[in-house]
């Protein structure tokens, strides 16, 4: 079966648009599939940011920030959805940061502790501290960490 009738979209970007599309999913620990499905869900024919691109003195394009980008800065985003059955809400208890993981201690019940260790960008990226309240998710023999 043809691409197009399997709901495949193809189209042309630069290296440029490629390497924001890059870091992005680095830093979001998602793929680009999830994050060009989010950007097109949150796109309505009247949405203001689906504005023109104005032109700076120098050539380059400028657009204004989208919606989308501005909800992605926002601490108050949409309800996450996982697949995995165990997420358990606690509050952080202990943080012992290193250069390339972060040990994180969650509190789910008075003396119950699990200990997560996840990498020191997502305990950044979470904005992780102590006294806050996160999530264990559980999948198979994994804990992760989750926000609100």
């Amino acid at each position: 079966m043809p691409r197009k009738q399997q709901g495949w979209i193809t189209f042309q970007s630069s290296e440029e648009e490629r390497q924001i599309l890059e870091q992005y999913c680095q830093q979001s620990q998602r793929t680009k599939t999830e994050i060009l499905r989010e950007l097109v869900r949150s796109l309505t024919p009247d949405s203001p940011s689906l504005q023109s691109p104005t032109r700076k003195p120098n050539g380059k394009q400028e657009f204004v920030t989208s919606e989308v980008e501005q909800a992605s800065e926002n601490s108050e985003l949409k309800a996450m959805k996982v697949s995995a059955r165990n997420v358990i809400r606690g509050k952080i208890k202990r943080l012992v940061r290193g250069a390339v993981n972060t040990e994180v201690t969650l509190e789910i019940s008075p003396n119950v502790e699990l200990i997560s260790i996840i990498t020191s960008s997502s305990a950044e990226q979470l904005n992780l501290s102590e006294g806050k309240e996160a999530y264990a998710v559980i999948k198979s023999s994994h804990i992760m960490i989750a926000m609100e």
